[in-house]
């Protein structure tokens, strides 16, 4: 009873951002703009300084990095090739962009800022260890502002119905399907997590601002620990994949994207693959970033 009242929090404040955005006081509309951006950096940090004082309580900690990145690898490819395999049937062709090197390195930066937060987090831990102080940060109650953030982020930017077509919405199904492929395939790697669980932690999407909290309450800190690295690394390898492929096969590159396709890798789907292609990127990533805590919460209480 308690995990289905942690989704119902999720959800709700999810809802309220979307549903009541335009009702905020227009302070509180302008304050939630200028935080947005700096927010999941806050949740990072209080990620890792929670994660970090739990790491002495799970054997084998150096087992989640070395999982995280194979399923994030493994999810990556799978997302883009199930998009591509699934546009080849309908009979899309391939198509052309260009891709601009400073913009790459510009991303790598901004992906580089996540790593940044996690050693402050564990900077932190440190210094409350070294001062003997009883530090603690709700990282659920961080999380539910996140979402109710994220609800009105997602209002602001009311999506076109002629978007709605069925060959758009193969990016997201593509992403879903192929990331549950390479879960399977890890299985035969990760004998250590069941298959549930690898199905569980490759329906982030990408989204690990959410999924390392959400698991690590319904599960376990260990799982938790490598949700979070493991769509951490996820968008990683999305970047690679954007401006790698990205101009040849743009819908697949956003595939593999996930839910941060209308956010963190919008910019490199403009750059890498046109403007023509945004749409694509806008309903995938609004799609995944509904779907991801519905899908992970229910996956870690079943």
């Amino acid at each position: 009873m308690q995990s289905f009242w942690l989704i119902f929090q999720l959800l709700f404040c999810l809802y309220l951002g979307y549903a009541f955005a335009a009702r905020f006081p227009r302070w509180l509309q302008q304050l939630m703009l200028k935080l947005l951006p700096y927010f999941s950096y806050i949740l990072l940090i209080a990620i890792s300084l929670e994660f970090t004082q739990t790491l002495n309580q799970i054997p084998q900690p150096e087992r989640i990095l070395t999982s995280a990145m194979l399923i994030s690898f493994s999810t990556s490819l799978g997302a883009f090739a199930c998009c591509y395999g699934l546009f080849k049937w309908a009979g899309f062709q391939p198509s052309q962009g260009r891709v601009s090197f400073s913009l790459v390195l510009q991303s790598l930066l901004n992906i580089s800022y996540a790593f940044i937060a996690l050693a402050a987090g564990y900077l932190l831990y440190l210094g409350s260890e070294y001062w003997q102080l009883n530090l603690h940060i709700s990282t659920w109650h961080l999380l539910l502002v996140f979402m109710l953030m994220i609800g009105f982020d997602l209002a602001r930017a009311p999506l076109d119905h002629s978007w709605l077509n069925w060959n758009i919405l193969l990016v997201p199904v593509g992403c879903i399907v192929g990331s549950i492929l390479g879960a399977l395939f890890c299985l035969f790697w990760l004998s250590h997590i069941s298959l549930k669980d690898l199905i569980m932690l490759s329906q982030g999407y990408g989204f690990y601002s959410m999924s390392g909290i959400v698991i690590s309450e319904l599960r376990t800190a260990e799982l938790g620990s490598i949700a979070l690295m493991n769509d951490l690394f996820r968008e990683i390898f999305a970047i690679v994949l954007m401006y790698l492929m990205g101009w040849r096969y743009s819908r697949a590159a956003i595939s593999s994207a996930g839910a941060t396709a209308m956010d963190v890798t919008l910019p490199m789907v403009k750059q890498a693959c046109g403007n023509d292609f945004i749409p694509h990127a806008m309903v995938s990533g609004f799609v995944l970033s509904v779907l991801a805590p519905i899908v992970v919460s229910i996956l870690a209480v079943i």
